[in-house]
Formats: structure tokens, C-alpha cells, sequence
């Protein structure tokens, strides 16, 4: 099995991504090929583990995707490489509940059977390190906590100091000093995707670079060498013969880039050929079957994607003659009659379903999600559950009557409400669905766009 670590906090913001991004850049400067993995629903850090491993980010959440789908999407997209980093979420044991270890990294890394590299925010601690260190080493004696790297220290001194006072026990195996200069910048959704224009290649480079000089990598190395076997993980099954069988127009640039790539990777076993566009830099669709439009930021792009008078006829032509669309989030702004920015103004959209998304500076809605279909949908059967995840700040005002298809239930608050918007064969949510939670799914799109391939001409 493959030699594998787990990137931990203390908790939220105390700089994991900043460690797993300079990890992976200074062991591929040694040669090795990384496979890159985020715990919980993210869509953005995963932006950052892209650009420096080179290759895709998969998301491992327990809660979403349950144990079997963790260990088999980690055993297919760690395939090949020398080594897998997988980044945490929040703090090590935080997770659904305040009383179990459901949905947190502490789950995944007990699935993985990964040693643990816990990172902590050291800027202005001292010998307190050392109860902090032992106290998350002892908590969950099932646990191997096996390397601390010390976070925004302020000298070699420093790290010495600290070093010292936790006496080994887990050992300090590097730290990064505070630089402000290389900070990755925020967003209202946590951190900003990493494009190139928000995180210049230097900044990689430069992160590299301090793992390389302040960490101990070759020790780093050894600590996931340790990882023990795994037992054989069957891959993902192929549903259906090899060929594609239709194929689907994946909306994909600075707008709309929030997919997991697991959702993405059940579309094409099942024989779909997925085909990207941009709904911002292109006119015209592509010859597709089927459309799917994911989340990410419309509202920042709404002028622009409001002046692509020519891509939103051809989506609305498409919905016309019953073409399967399915959105999620940015997808049911997009869709929308009209997406309302932070300074009042209307940007038309699509229009297909009667309403426009108005954005807040408060966040509307947090945490998981199980949906129920109440009608047969193009995913198949009323009946159909899944599960899923919500984090906007937008809020959705109907303008008329329409289908709503979706039964909602807040994990948190056990809150129910309807949702699910449909208009002919166009169904459009604000839920992040994650497939591996009822792979019936995709199976209902990746049928509903082959049935519309087949219609006849």
C-alpha cells in the first residue's frame, strides 16, 4: 500500500493547507509523484493542492460518502504515485457532533490507518506547546499522531524552544515561519480558488521552498513510509460496457469549477464523455447531450456572464427541446431568472427557473444535507436519498410556481424544507451532491442524457 500521511490541524485556519501545499511541492522537487486528497466537503482547498501536486484532489468525506466509497476513491486515485498526502478539515476530531468522531479527519485517518502530521498555529507559545501536544497525542489512543509541525514561528530559536518543550513526544519535525507576503488570501467561501492571478506560481515555489529549508522531509518521509497495509480496496465498478454513451457539457472556468471529482469520475464509468465549456469565454454550446452546471462563483462574474446573451439562448434552446440539465448552487444561480449582487444591481440569466438569487453579507446556509426525491426526477424514482453539503450566501426568491422535487433535511438542526427546483427536464439546487452516497445517481443522469442522445432526429 502506499505510503500516506494525514495533514492535521489543532484546528480551523492554523495553516494546513499552507503545510500540504510546500509538502507537496518539496517532495516532488525530490522526484515523487504525490496524490493529493481533502477531508470534509471543500471545493476550494483542493484548488491549491492542483496546482502544486499537478494532478486531481479527491474529497474523502466520511459522513457524505461513507467507509467503503473513502477507501476505494483512495486506493483508485492513489494509484501509481510515490506517496499521498491527505489534508484535514477544521480541527483534527471536529466533525458532525460535538460527541463522536463522525465526518471528521480523526475518522479518515482511522479508515486510512494514516499516521498523522499535526500542525498548530506556534506564533507566541512557548512551553505550552507541550500539553497542547500531549493532550491531542493521548485523546484517542487508535490514533498515531506522529510528527507536530509548528506554524507561524518566529525564528530557528523559536523552533528550537519549542522543540525542546514538547520532548519528543509527538517530535517537532519542522515549522514554517509567518510570512505575510505568502499568505493565501481570503474569501466569503474560506479561501480564494488558487488561479494564477490570485496565487502567482511564486508563491508555490516560495512555500516549497521553506518546507525544504525548515522541515525535516526526509523524516516527514519515513513517518508515511510506516503506514501499514491496507486491505485490498476493489476500484470503483464500471456500470456499464466501455464506449460512451452520451455525452455531457461540464460548465467549467472561473464561474463554475466547484465539482467532486468522484461525481465526476461515476459520470464516465457509466460511459458518459464529458465535455467542458465556458459559459464565460465561449458563445456557442458544444454538441452535447446533456448539461451539468456545478458551483462556484457567478455572482463575481455575473456582468459578464449576464453579457453572453448568445451561450444563454443556447442553454435556454437546449432546455427547449427537453435536453437534461442539472445544476447545483452557482448551476441554480446560473439557471435562474437573474442573479442580484451585493450593490443592487439584476443580472439576467438563463431563465429557466422563475426566480433570481440575491447575495448577502451573511452566510444562509452551513453543514450537510440528506435530500429525498418527492417526484420521479431525472435522476430516476421518487424515493431516491442522498446526501450532500450547503455553504452560500445567497438566498433564492421565487418570482412564481414551480416543482419543487426535493425533501431537505438539515443534519444539524433536523430542519425539513422543500427544495429541488424543476421545470421540464432542467433541475437545479443549491445542495453539493456527493454520488457516492446512493450511486443511483448518476446512474439516472448519465440514462436521462443517453435517452436524449438516442431521441429521434
Amino acid at each position: 500500500m502506499i505510503p500516506r500521511l494525514v495533514i492535521a490541524g489543532t484546528s480551523s485556519n492554523v495553516g494546513k493547507t499552507t503545510v500540504m501545499v510546500g509538502l507537496v511541492r518539496a517532495l516532488r522537487a525530490r522526484g515523487l509523484r504525490v496524490a493529493v486528497f481533502k477531508c470534509g466537503p471543500d471545493y476550494l482547498d483542493p484548488t491549491y493542492h492542483v496546482r502544486a501536486a499537478g494532478t486531481p484532489s479527491h474529497n474523502l468525506d466520511g459522513w457524505m460518502m461513507g467507509r467503503e466509497a473513502v477507501l476505494s476513491t483512495f486506493t483508485q486515485a492513489s494509484e501509481g504515485a510515490d506517496i499521498a498526502l491527505i489534508e484535514g478539515v477544521m480541527g483534527l476530531f471536529d466533525g458532525t457532533s460535538p460527541t463522536s468522531e463522525e465526518g471528521s479527519t480523526a475518522e479518515i485517518a482511522k479508515w486510512l490507518q494514516a499516521p498523522v502530521l499535526l500542525v498548530c498555529d506556534a506564533g507566541g507559545m512557548a512551553r505550552s506547546i507541550a500539553p497542547l501536544a500531549k493532550g491531542f497525542s493521548t485523546f484517542d489512543a487508535e490514533l498515531q499522531i506522529s510528527g507536530l509541525i509548528c506554524n507561524r514561528i518566529g525564528s530557528r530559536g523559536h523552533l528550537e524552544l519549542l522543540r525542546k518543550a514538547t520532548g519528543g513526544v509527538p517530535p517537532v519535525v519542522g515549522g514554517l515561519p509567518k510570512e505575510a507576503v505568502l499568505a493565501f488570501a481570503d474569501r466569503h467561501l474560506g479561501l480564494h480558488s488558487a488561479d494564477r492571478v490570485t496565487v502567482p506560481e511564486d508563491v508555490f515555489v516560495a512555500w516549497g521552498n521553506r518546507v525544504s529549508e525548515w522541515c525535516d522531509v526526509e523524516g516527514i518521509l519515513a513517518l508515511a513510509r510506516d503506514a501499514p497495509d491496507l486491505a485490498d480496496i476493489p476500484a470503483m465498478e464500471r456500470l456499464v460496457g466501455a464506449g460512451a454513451r452520451c455525452r455531457i457539457g461540464l460548465a467549467f472556468d472561473e464561474a463554475f469549477h466547484f465539482y467532486y471529482d468522484d461525481n465526476l469520475r461515476r459520470l464516465e464509468s457509466l460511459g458518459a464523455e464529458l465535455v467542458r465549456f465556458s459559459p464565460i469565454h465561449e458563445a456557442h454550446l458544444p454538441e452535447v447531450d446533456g448539461l451539468y452546471f456545478g458551483g462556484g462563483y457567478p455572482e463575481v462574474h455575473a456582468e459578464v456572464l449576464s453579457r453572453n446573451q448568445s451561450m444563454r439562448k443556447e442553454v435556454a434552446s437546449f432546455a427547449a427541446s427537453h435536453g437534461p440539465i442539472y445544476g447545483e448552487c452557482g448551476g441554480l444561480m446560473y439557471l435562474s431568472h437573474g442573479i442580484r449582487t451585493l450593490d443592487g444591481t439584476l443580472h439576467a440569466m438563463v431563465g429557466l427557473i422563475p426566480g433570481e438569487a440575491e447575495m448577502t453579507d451573511r452566510l444562509q446556509a452551513l453543514g450537510y444535507v440528506e435530500v429525498e426525491t418527492q417526484n420521479a426526477t431525472m435522476f430516476g424514482q421518487p424515493g431516491l436519498r442522498f446526501r450532500g453539503h450547503q455553504f452560500r450566501y445567497s438566498d433564492f426568491r421565487l418570482q412564481a410556481e414551480v416543482e419543487r422535487v426535493y425533501r431537505v433535511r438539515r443534519r444539524r438542526v433536523g430542519e425539513v424544507l422543500r427544495e429541488g427546483y424543476r421545470v421540464g427536464n432542467t433541475l437545479a439546487s443549491y445542495v453539493h451532491a456527493h454520488w457516492a452516497s446512493n450511486p443511483l445517481v448518476a446512474q439516472g443522469f448519465v440514462h436521462a442524457c443517453t435517452d436524449y442522445a438516442r431521441r429521434p432526429q
